[in-house]
């Protein structure tokens, strides 16, 4: 097994952090072109705890290699399972993924959370641990996993890019409807 972690700051408050996070494979990250559907499988809020529990499962499509596809019989499409936790009391946002495709010859599991630092910045945290299930040959297992973290530690400079355009357009999204309602508002209080 190998572990990848990382850790940044998002100079973003946590309330606009995780409510970016929806939007974190939307047009908006050109750097999220290889997810091409996020479907919600289910979204429950616990009625003791606030915590808002969501289930999705995320497409993408990558290269592979074609002497890996003959060999093990794939496709350039693959599927993992992310369930995530907003908890508005501790202002934590956790994110559970597990790849489902290819798992009987590889485990990858990853966590994210999101927690702020201060009113303007949100902390990122990323673990994740890589196990190749390929039966007694340690060198084949050993040269799985680091390409497996060595694309971990490549995505994860895109995906903080990424992230931040969203995280962009956001604050500009919500501050140009916020705009409106003011307008409306004062519109509202002439008539």
């Amino acid at each position: 097994m190998k572990v990848f972690s990382n850790t940044c700051t998002f100079n973003y408050s946590w309330e606009e952090v995780s409510t970016a996070n929806w939007q974190k494979y939307s047009p908006w990250n050109d750097k999220s072109t290889h997810v091409t559907a996020v479907d919600t499988l289910s979204r429950e809020v616990d009625s003791e705890t606030g915590i808002l529990r969501t289930e999705r499962l995320i497409t993408c499509k990558q290269p592979v290699p074609e002497w890996l596809k003959s060999v093990i019989g794939c496709t350039d499409t693959s599927q993992v399972l992310e369930t995530s936790y907003v908890n508005p009391t501790e202002k934590t946002v956790t994110m559970v993924s597990q790849n489902i495709t290819w798992a009987n010859l590889v485990r990858v599991q990853e966590t994210v959370v999101y927690r702020p630092l201060s009113a303007t910045q949100t902390q990122f945290e990323q673990a994740a641990r890589i196990t190749a299930l390929c039966g007694g040959w340690q060198r084949i297992k050993n040269s799985i996993e680091d390409s497996l973290v060595t694309r971990f530690k490549e995505n994860a400079m895109k995906g903080k890019e990424g992230f931040e355009c969203v995280l962009e357009m956001s604050r500009r999204v919500f501050a140009e409807e916020r705009e409106k309602e003011r307008i409306q508002s004062q519109e509202q209080m002439m008539v």
